[in-house]
């Protein structure tokens, strides 16, 4: 699965997820040691300019295909209690939600209930979903490094609107570190889908 993927062959991942589910592979593992392993080998390759823009496009596309196959064999939320919000979103600038896509499915496997602002979203819906959502962790996503300071905009914004304090913050995607999280005053950063959740599992345990 993780080769399949890091190869950019959809038939074969989707090929491969099916023959784990019907092996009776946990949906969850399949996300967490095949797909997004492969994603960060596509990660990999985009930072040596072995793969380029279009390569990243198709590896989103591949993993929404694969997503498709999977969540459905997660246990249904109705059953699960929910153990934390999420407002989840690329910023201002940032088309590509390859990783935020990951996250989500990530998240709600383990009974965050998310609510997913999508792509390309400016400062003041993010303002406005913490207002109305009122969520525990606010997700920003950044793919290139020239949507960072829209990260910051958003901190200032929430500040200025009063709501800081009242979310963690986590910023996530290929194109954060963490000097620059510390900067703007995020509370937490990863570049690994499977290291945020775990950080946003982390928050909730300790009731913050």
């Amino acid at each position: 699965m993780r080769d399949s993927l890091a190869e950019l062959n959809m038939e074969a991942v989707k090929e491969v997820c099916l023959e784990g589910l019907e092996a009776g592979i946990d949906p969850y593992r399949c996300i967490t040691e095949g797909l997004s392993k492969g994603l960060e080998i596509v990660g990999d390759k985009y930072e040596r300019e072995e793969y380029f823009l279009m390569e990243l496009i198709m590896a989103g596309e591949i993993m929404k295909e694969a997503m498709e196959i999977l969540e459905p064999h997660f246990e249904p939320s109705s059953r699960r209690q929910t153990i934390g919000k999420i407002v989840i979103g690329a910023v201002k600038g940032d088309l590509h939600d390859i990783g935020k896509s990951i996250v989500i499915s990530l998240l709600r496997a383990n009974n965050f209930e998310v609510y997913d602002l999508g792509s390309d979203v400016p400062a003041e819906k993010f303002v406005e979903a913490v207002r109305t959502q009122r969520p525990d962790i606010l997700g920003l996503s950044a793919l290139l490094t020239t949507t960072l300071g829209e990260m910051e905009v958003v901190m200032k914004k929430l500040g200025e609107a009063g709501l800081r304090k009242s979310v963690k913050v986590i910023i996530g995607g290929g194109a954060v570190y963490e000097s620059f999280a510390k900067q703007i005053g995020a509370d937490g950063w990863s570049t690994s889908a499977v290291a945020g959740v775990e950080q946003c599992k982390r928050w909730m345990k300790k009731g913050s």
